[in-house]
């Protein structure tokens, strides 16, 4: 089956590698990659395959024999085995992780294994993310375990069929060799199985590929590898342009400065297009250092991500970022900031005064129409581009935020609102609604203290008399927050839901009037309201997803998959292949509200409460205690 596969692999003929052999950690200066093997695993198999991420690669979903193509896969792709043509190689990079330049990083558990012309002659690159050890793997191990793998799976292929610029997956291949991990920090390591994930892009480059020229930090003292390198800066950015930006290359081949100039342009512009989309379906990536942007406008490293459930616009979806660097309202001032580390990267090719001109005329214009489209879109404004457009959109996420309303489940309620809804409808609309908003029991989970009432003592009296230790050891935003959930705790307490419901009731309508004369405005410039609707509708069906993934449905794929059981991985990838459509054939039962009570009260649910929870409905009480690091 995988003798269908077709290398060329441009990328190591193009750009230096490293003349070593040697397989341990340690610095490669010089060079652009190095060349690995990858460590065999006991006994690999298939958790799952993408037929619509390998159909890039020319392979075709097995005719007959798909026991025998799973076996090959798991064979080849888990590193078992190198495919004819592949040349196993690591990438080096460097990076600003949480704002400090860290100096080499590197594939320290990916592996690229060559590139495969397609179908069409288009080129991808392939790589092994957890296949062992390389010259960038320092302390670790190279492996990734089945639980984080199957997040980057199934997200891989989410984003793609959202719409959304990504890298792919291919297939993820489990076994029985395990390591030690540490899930929490909290000093409980257990073993995990060693997995690996085939995946798969135009290019794997990213920001952080630039920066292993960089001088000694004026912060850390760090430095990239490669200092004093620039004319492997020259051969990069002619790898780059030439392959990923043709036009670019083609409009400017007199003129490098001009060129690397339409470059940059270019990337910041995809850059800002790439998190508007991540805005818009509230998806947080969780660890945006340099070294997980790419060069070529996709979302790239799949970690510690989440797409929000409850609104929230300082939702946090990486359990280790205590400072909320990365945080779902900052995501875009943070990729700037990145785009501006790209251009002190890219110096003296590119002037930084001419990039940051660049930077600052062009991004921030560029997000804020993209993303004003796509909103725009997802409320149905399909006929006029009206200036108060913004601020709808800023008072629907005011509203969503105050009444703990459930994003994506609230978007897609609203293509079946309607201008001249009427009374008895819109109030069984307006129930419906508000049922995608946090119950009581929810909200006491949300604003539950979280630090000892000795330790915020001692914070507070820190703030007050020693400022400087205090910022050592903790922040004033971290204060403030845990002040703001002890006050709105306390006022849950004398909350009822009748209280909630109609206070919630109270916040929508307001809304709901405002929406409502918009979308009378549309009606009035256009001749026939019923075609104008039934766009509208099949406009908001294509931008609003029904299906997301969901932390409560990754963690349940992944517990079955612990146990032996893939199938519910192989479900979900099915059902995340139609984000906007009703599932045919997925089971889809509704929690009633004593098996809510019972869950809040105990707690935990156990695994069969677990499976009730329909793959759309907004999540379980148990999933406000997940914590992906």
């Amino acid at each position: 089956w995988l003798s269908a596969l077709r290398f060329d692999n441009l990328a190591l003929r193009s750009l230096p590698v490293d003349a070593s052999e040697e397989s341990g950690p340690r610095a490669v200066p010089g060079a652009c990659f190095a060349r690995v093997r990858p460590s065999p695993l006991q006994n690999p198999r298939l958790v799952a395959m993408s037929l619509p991420a390998l159909a890039l690669l020319g392979l075709e979903a097995p005719a007959a024999d798909s026991a025998a193509a799973e076996a090959e896969a798991a064979l080849f792709f888990s590193g078992n085995r190198v495919p004819a043509g592949a040349e196993p190689a690591a990438h080096c990079y460097c990076g600003h992780q949480f704002g400090s330049f860290a100096g080499q990083l590197g594939d320290g558990a990916a592996m690229y294994l060559g590139e495969v012309l397609g179908p069409r002659g288009e080129r991808w690159e392939i790589q092994l993310k957890g296949a062992g050890i390389t010259p960038f793997s320092r302390q670790a191990d190279g492996r990734k375990v089945l639980r984080s793998s199957i997040r980057e799976f199934l997200c891989s292929e989410a984003m793609f069929h959202l719409g959304i610029p990504t890298t792919r997956a291919g297939t993820c291949v489990t076994s029985d060799s395990r390591v030690l991990r540490d899930i929490f920090y909290d000093g409980n390591p257990k073993n995990e199985r060693c997995t690996v994930v085939l995946r798969i892009a135009s290019t794997f480059i990213r920001f952080g590929s630039f920066e292993i020229f960089k001088p000694p930090d004026e912060y850390t003292g760090r430095k990239g590898p490669s200092v004093n390198r620039n004319d492997i800066r020259i051969q990069m950015l002619d790898y780059v342009i030439s392959t990923f930006y043709p036009e670019i290359q083609e409009a400017y081949a007199d003129n490098t400065i001009q060129r690397n100039a339409a470059f940059f342009k270019e990337i910041t512009k995809r850059t800002a297009r790439l998190v508007a989309e991540w805005q818009c379906v509230g998806f947080c990536h969780g660890v945006l250092n340099t070294d997980n942007m790419s060069i070529v406008g996709l979302t790239i490293d799949y970690g510690p991500f989440g797409f929000m459930d409850r609104y929230d616009p300082e939702h946090v979806c990486n359990g280790s970022d205590n400072t909320g660097r990365y945080a779902y309202n900052k995501q875009p001032e943070i990729c700037k900031w990145n785009l501006g580390k790209l251009a002190e990267a890219l110096v003296p090719e590119l002037p930084l005064e001419i990039s940051q001109l660049i930077l600052e005329e062009e991004y921030d214009a560029e997000f804020e129409k993209h993303y004003l489209q796509k909103m725009r879109k997802k409320l149905g404004l399909i006929q006029l581009e009206i200036e108060e457009d913004s601020k709808l959109v800023s008072e629907l996420l005011e509203t969503m935020h105050l009444t703990a309303g459930d994003f994506t489940n609230i978007f897609y309620l609203l293509s079946s609102f309607s201008v001249d809804i009427d009374p008895s409808k819109f109030e069984d609309f307006l129930e419906e609604l508000t049922s995608q908003c946090a119950s009581v029991e929810e909200l006491k989970v949300v604003f539950k203290p979280q630090m000892d009432p000795r330790q915020l003592s001692m914070m507070l009296m820190l703030a007050q008399s020693n400022p400087q230790l205090l910022a050592l050891i903790g922040t004033k935003a971290n204060i403030n927050k845990e002040l703001e959930r002890i006050e709105q705790f306390s006022k849950l307490q004398q909350l009822t839901a009748d209280d909630l419901l109609s206070r919630n009731k109270k916040h929508w309508k307001e809304w709901l009037e405002k929406y409502r004369v918009r979308l009378q405005k549309e009606i009035e410039s256009v001749g026939n309201a019923d075609a104008w609707n039934t766009e509208r509708v099949k406009v908001m069906n294509s931008n609003n997803p029904k299906y997301i993934l969901r932390n409560y449905i990754a963690q349940n794929a992944i517990e079955a998959a612990e146990n032996g059981d893939f199938s519910e991985v192989r479900n979900v990838l099915k059902l995340l292949e139609h984000p906007f459509q009703e599932a045919e054939g997925f089971q889809e039962v509704k929690e009633d509200a004593e098996d809510e009570g019972a869950a809040a009260a105990a707690a935990v649910c156990s695994q069969e409460t677990r499976r009730k929870q329909s793959y759309c409905s907004k999540p379980p009480l148990w999933a406000s205690e997940l914590c992906v690091t």
